[in-house]
């Protein structure tokens, strides 16, 4: 488990770098995320070369966890956990993830401003609730070696000192108001990798760990193909991109087949006899996507035939009547639903969300985190629930085949209820 103190330490940073780092050495490397994210997990899957799944003990669940986490331990030499936000931050933390599945802990704390408080830091963390198997720290963004010294005979007895990186704004990440950029927006990231692939190569850390006992995985049963022969087109481009792998596996186990297509720069939709529009940035590329009037005709006329679609959070936004920019600048979009949806300055929702959905029967998991707000006269269908203390939580609307929500929905948590939006008979 590679975590930190809080976040913006550079765990992503390190976690794939490591990745990048043992890969390239020839090991099978996969790597895990921490807590509902779409955007670390594609630098992950760019160092490491395997698909990043996330773990998640109340999305996803322990048994989901278990079972992907055996799967990979079967034929991995190395896996990495990220963590999320600080080590005990949340509830379930990363810190429960680690005692749960007994994974040793690498802390990396920036240290930039500090001298024998990183001591201090780090005995908190190791000695804050119940024990971890192991704990290892590292200090970034150290400014010499005589600071490092300093650093290093602050780590209290019982914290191996991992090593410590110097400051180096060349290789750090860029992000943006919802996170890190994608791998596929940063065409020198394997040089950026490559370049922290290399410090860490001259630390104590880069040796690989003492294997963790980690028993073969259940076998679930398979999925009933409730969507089988059915066709799915799938937004994905720079507009619309965040996808879960498990998503995409639950669809096949179901049955499905996949058409993708871009709603940036198709003209119409594929063959289907459903539309996933998942979340992403379509308040970015508003004015593409208005001046792609094709595909907003594609999409109005799915809908009145009655074609079941299922829009996210970026993907909900996209079928508003307008979408205003963090600009001030409105751009007209699909008009599946009436009403105008406005980017905000600060953060609007974030957290984990429950949603019984009308006719489904059962739970859909998801997370929420977007930076917009929508005005609609629409009633919504149902609201979803904040596990964290009952709370109402996001609006689901459903407009004839349409159900369109901010949830990112997690489709392992109840199969048969996606299945049902997407036109399970």
């Amino acid at each position: 488990m590679i975590a930190a103190p809080a976040s913006g330490q550079g765990k992503t940073t390190v976690t794939a770098a490591l990745a990048r780092l043992h890969a390239r050495q020839g090991r099978r490397v996969r790597v895990f995320k921490t807590g509902p994210d779409f955007l670390d997990p594609t630098l992950l899957a760019a160092a490491s070369g395997a698909p990043v799944q996330s773990i998640d003990l109340w999305m996803t669940g322990e048994a989901d966890a278990r079972a992907r986490l055996g799967d990979a331990a079967a034929d991995a030499d190395l896996i990495l956990v990220e963590g999320v936000m600080g080590l005990h931050d949340g509830t379930p933390s990363s810190a429960d993830v680690a005692r749960l599945f007994g994974l040793p802990v690498l802390v990396v704390i920036q240290a930039g401003a500090m001298a024998q408080t990183f001591g201090a830091l780090a005995y908190g963390l190791a000695h804050y609730g119940e024990p971890f198997w192991a704990m290892h720290v590292l200090a970034n963004g150290v400014a010499t070696a005589r600071h490092a010294e300093m650093l290093r005979e602050s780590v209290p007895p019982g914290i191996a000192w991992a090593g410590a990186l110097a400051r180096d704004a060349s290789a750090s990440l860029p992000e943006r108001h919802l996170g890190l950029f994608s791998a596929d927006e940063l065409p020198d990231l394997m040089t950026r990798l490559d370049r922290l692939a290399d410090a860490l190569a001259a630390l104590p850390l880069s040796h690989l760990p003492a294997p963790v006992a980690f028993g073969p995985a259940n076998t679930a049963a398979p999925l009933p193909r409730l969507l089988a022969g059915k066709r799915i087109a799938i937004a994905r481009d720079d507009a619309f991109r965040f996808i879960y792998p498990a998503n995409l596996d639950t669809l096949t186990a179901l049955g499905t087949h996949v058409a993708w297509f871009s709603p940036l720069r198709d003209h119409g939709l594929p063959p289907c006899d459903a539309v996933w529009l998942p979340g992403g940035y379509p308040e970015l590329h508003g004015a593409t996507l208005a001046a792609n009037s094709a595909m907003r005709d594609a999409l109005r006329d799915a809908h009145a035939r009655g074609v079941p679609i299922l829009a996210e959070c970026g993907g909900m936004m996209a079928l508003f009547e307008r979408l205003v920019d963090k600009d001030g600048v409105s751009h007209a979009m699909a008009g599946l639903l009436p009403g105008t949806v406005t980017m905000q300055r600060r953060l609007a929702a974030i957290g984990h969300q429950a949603v019984t959905l009308p006719g489904t029967g059962g739970v859909l998991r998801g997370h929420t985190f977007h930076y917009s707000s929508a005005a609609t006269p629409l009633t919504p269908a149902v609201r979803a629930v904040s596990p964290r203390d009952g709370g109402t939580g996001e609006a689901v609307y459903q407009a004839g085949s349409l159900t369109a929500s901010y949830v990112h929905f997690y489709f392992p948590s109840n199969p048969a209820a996606i299945a049902a939006v997407l036109g399970a008979c």
